[in-house]
């Protein structure tokens, strides 16, 4: 396993861990951010002090890309290491709570899905799923974690559309908690932690296991969605579909990738007609 380098774990609270995930230059998600991921979960696991965490991006045009599908293609096993961090982190004694400025798309949503609690820039956040535009299905959780928050319909016009949503969207769909004033999200967030962390650890783990038992989904809910994912790089459509994102700017700095949603109806189109990469 790597050395943790692109997470900073503040621990200046003991109560209160902050986590500020830092992958230049856009935060992609690659198998290494997935093994730190897993060592930070054993680290909260250890330590009986903790009783909030709170991750955030230290990029404020990214809280989270995507994931690298080639990188994570490669390491198959990531999936499973994905997929046991999820679980832990939503059943865990600890208040878990994304603090989301930037775009969060794909894997970046459904690491912030599987936190308990998220709160959004209203000016600075969107979130996207955007597998289904490049012939792929969400694999990280998105299709059981969203039709539990947001319900069927909901869920499937975010997922089917593969489409950028902003933070009010979020909030008024009831995928993130509250979407607030990009001035005002660090001081609510600050004072509902020091809330939380001024109760007892046990209760607030007690009351979390409680709700869990109608919120959550299983490992096998979530295992079924995982292995869906590489073999479908070899569906045709996905074959055709996956190579035009090359010569987008998919991956680096781009206006791909700020306004990866937009793009995205064009990667179905001919070959023989699709003279115009920016998107309509």
């Amino acid at each position: 396993m790597p050395d943790a380098s692109q997470f900073n774990t503040d621990r200046t609270h003991p109560d209160l861990w902050t986590i500020t995930f830092s992958n230049p230059p856009i935060n992609m998600f690659v198998p290494a951010t997935i093994f730190e991921l897993g060592a930070i979960m054993t680290a909260i696991e250890a330590e009986p002090s903790v009783k909030v965490v709170v991750f955030q991006s230290a990029n404020p045009d990214f809280f989270v890309a995507h994931l690298d599908v080639a990188k994570a293609a490669a390491q198959p096993e990531v999936l499973d290491l994905w997929r046991d961090f999820v679980l832990r982190l939503s059943s865990a004694p600890v208040v878990s709570i994304a603090k989301i400025r930037g775009r969060t798309r794909g894997i970046g949503n459904e690491f912030g899905l599987a936190c308990d609690m998220r709160f959004a820039s209203r000016q600075n956040a969107l979130f996207g799923n955007p597998e289904v535009g490049v012939g792929l299905i969400p694999g990280g959780g998105a299709l059981e974690w969203l039709p539990r928050l947001v319900g069927r319909s909901r869920a499937l016009e975010f997922v089917l559309s593969a489409d950028d949503f902003d933070a009010d969207v979020a909030e008024r769909y009831g995928w993130v908690n509250r979407a607030l004033d990009d001035g005002d999200l660090d001081s609510f967030v600050d004072m509902l932690v020091r809330r939380l962390v001024s109760f007892d650890r046990e209760v607030l783990g007690a009351a979390k296991a409680q709700i869990n038992r109608f919120g959550t989904p299983t490992a096998a809910e979530l295992r079924s969605s995982n292995d869906m994912i590489f073999p479908m790089l070899n569906w045709p459509g996905t074959q055709t579909r996956r190579p035009k994102l090359r010569g987008l700017g998919y991956g680096v700095p781009s206006d791909f990738e700020l306004n990866f949603g937009r793009y995205l109806p064009r990667l179905g189109r001919p070959d023989d007609d699709d003279t115009d990469t920016k998107p309509d």
